[in-house]
């Protein structure tokens, strides 16, 4: 019998690991900014062609590489950062694995420039597909400039399946403020198709938070700052009054590195849970500094996965100096008891028992149970109240008010029945009357005839989640936000295939105020919004004023939230295949259906499957989701 394992070459196998650790764009810039950051430079530009796609160029003034050492950088777990197993618990660096490099050249053309400061030449050396093509000596400036090109250009899966250019410019402009805040000390450039999009001075944190993100956000921040034994921590948290209900700003970083960390986010969370409403969340910039044995790096290939030894003691910690900071700057609102021109209110006085004569009154409470009732007889004194002026106008209320109470009471009848399930069974008829008369559906996957309800059929919404409707067949059960998801897709792609459609004025135009890397999205979509209602004015700094939204948005319609939910859509779903138009109505349709949770009454029930049921494919949502269900009645009588 013939031997089945055999050792992959290494070709495949960078290209394996390249699959862990290049996964987009942003993944080789951060890897190259990292790389720079470790090699001491202090300016670093980056250069992008096609959101990625053609270029990334990281140029850097750091310590260079002489020609061996650039040659050797390429292969597998080749790195200058640690030489033993041991040196994983003390890292100072933020690259450590040796695998960076010898991924992206197994998915892309590289040509490096690199010198040594002191020195007069430099090498270049040109790697395509883990393939070294040459590498000769020239002349350069100190440090390195690295150039990938063409990337993924050996995988076309992979390149295939890369979004849309302002989607993973974004990602890139997203991965680009991470390392500029973590970084402060350094100078960088980001141009993108020859246009500087960001060029930063080195500067202090707060200073670089506001290069980032506006001039104004510097008047929002609180710092926090504390140094213990077991962690020091330093940064800024936003004052209550200026949280977001989206597109909030929220970043940790520990010894230089950025991290995703849910149980401290949870720990800020619970400093402001007095102060804000539930969907309201803070921005903060907040970074530790612990010993590097204290903490495991080596989690996930991102690196962005930190495990802490001391995390329960960290937590305490945390938590104080945000409360600290937050009280010390009067972010926590404080009580007023401001009495001038205060309502007079009634005060019993515990003295004046003997001036008021309290009975007991046996009568139905409103629950049908008899119980003992205070019934209170006026005196003629008004020592036990304060204020007397007020004094017969205040005991007038509360005898009108016992009045009610025991109204309410006696008109109550126990025996009587409260039909609370009549709203939700109200028959709604003609809702399904529209689905085909005979024949089967292939998208359903059931006979449509024997789905047509009869003609004393009713709906029932249930958990405020699923609507469920007899059939001839047994049950229908509908999601309600898919239904409704797929309904809006329709109407939205309808309006952008005819071409335009007017929009409603707004008396009083919102501000759309967006980050850089939004706002290279939001350029994208713009004119696809246009042609379903939107209209829009650029006011400069990354905003827009809001003039016109499609006649279909209601009144209370918040349109900066719903256009927050449509980009982060678009960026969270969608192929690089996909039509921008598809992707726009279907993000525009899962900002404005009804949520999971929301309740509808029996004309609304019948309006969205009336809706629903006229679509050629009623039967799952645009991005593949299972909109109707049926279950049998063979299934139904099983049960019993």
């Amino acid at each position: 019998m013939n031997d089945v394992i055999r050792l992959l070459p290494d070709s495949v196998a960078n290209q394996i690991a390249a699959g862990e650790v290049i996964q987009r764009p942003a993944s080789v810039v951060k890897e190259l900014v990292e790389n720079a950051v470790d090699a001491g430079a202090t300016d670093i530009q980056i250069i992008i062609v096609d959101a990625g796609r053609t270029l990334i160029q990281v140029v850097d003034n750091g310590c260079g590489m002489s020609d061996t050492d650039a040659r050797m950088a390429f292969e597998r777990h080749a790195t200058s950062k640690i030489e033993q197993a041991d040196d994983l618990f003390s890292l100072n660096t933020m690259g450590f694995r040796g695998e960076a490099l010898a991924s992206i050249a197994a998915v892309a053309q590289v040509d490096l420039r690199t010198m040594k400061h002191g020195e007069d030449i430099g090498t270049r050396i040109i790697i395509s597909g883990s393939k070294v093509e040459e590498q000769n000596p020239e002349a350069c400036a100190p440090g390195s400039n690295m150039m990938v090109k063409n990337l993924f250009f050996n995988v076309p899966a992979r390149r295939k399946f890369l979004k849309k250019d302002s989607v993973e410019l974004s990602n890139i402009m997203h991965e680009f403020e991470r390392l500029a805040l973590v970084n402060p000390s350094i100078d960088f450039t980001l141009i993108s198709n020859d246009s500087v999009v960001h060029k930063l001075m080195r500067a202090s944190m707060k200073q670089r938070i506001s290069d980032l993100f506006g001039k104004g956000l510097d008047k929002q921040l609180l710092p926090v700052n504390t140094a213990t034994s077991i962690v020091k921590i330093d940064g800024f948290v936003g004052r209550p009054e200026f949280a977001r209900r989206r597109n909030q700003l929220q970043f940790f970083f520990v010894n230089g590195r950025h991290m995703r960390h849910p149980y401290f986010h949870k720990a800020v969370m619970t400093c402001y849970e007095q102060l804000l409403p539930a969907e309201m969340q803070p921005n903060y910039f907040i970074n530790f500094h612990v010993e590097p044995s204290t903490i495991d790096v080596n989690i996930h290939p991102t690196k962005n996965e930190i495990k802490f030894e001391n995390e329960a003691a960290i937590w305490q910690i945390l938590t104080a100096v945000i409360k600290e900071s937050l009280g010390r700057f009067g972010a926590v609102p404080g009580i007023d008891f401001d009495v001038e021109d205060a309502p007079e209110i009634p005060v019993f006085n515990p003295d004046a028992n003997a001036e008021h004569e309290i009975v007991l009154d046996r009568s139905y409470n409103p629950f049908g149970e008899v119980s003992d009732m205070p019934s209170a007889k006026t005196p003629a004194s008004s020592a036990g109240f304060r204020g007397t002026s007020a004094q017969s106008g205040s005991l007038s209320d509360w005898d009108k008010l016992y009045e009610g109470f025991t109204a309410a009471a006696d008109s109550f009848t126990p025996d009587s029945e409260e039909t609370v399930v009549e709203d939700a069974t109200l028959s709604h008829g003609s809702a399904l009357n529209s689905i085909g008369q005979s024949g089967i559906s292939p998208e359903l996957g059931f006979d449509m005839a024997s789905a047509e309800p009869s003609a004393d059929s009713s709906s029932i919404q249930v958990k405020n989640r699923y609507i469920l409707s007899p059939s001839k067949s047994g049950v229908m059960v509908i999601d309600q936000h898919r239904a409704h998801v797929k309904v809006l897709y329709e109407r939205y792609m309808g309006l952008l295939s005819a071409g335009s459609s007017g929009g409603q004025k707004v008396m009083f135009p919102e501000m759309l105020q967006l980050s850089p890397a939004q706002a290279v999205l939001f350029d994208s979509i713009a004119d696809e919004l246009g042609k379903i209602g939107y209209e829009f004015s650029f006011l400069g700094d990354n905003t827009w004023s809001i003039n016109s939204v499609p006649s279909s948005e209601s009144a209370s319609t918040n349109a900066v939230e719903r256009l927050y939910k449509i980009m982060d859509n678009i960026i969270d779903g969608g192929d690089a295949g996909e039509e921008l138009r598809s992707r726009v109505a279907l993000s525009m349709a899962k900002a404005e259906a009804i949520a999971p949770g929301c309740h509808l009454d029996a004309a609304e029930r019948e309006h969205l499957l009336g809706q629903l049921f006229r679509l050629a494919t009623p039967n799952y949502t645009p991005d593949g989701k299972l909109i109707v269900s049926i279950v049998p009645i063979e299934q139904l009588t099983s049960l019993f």
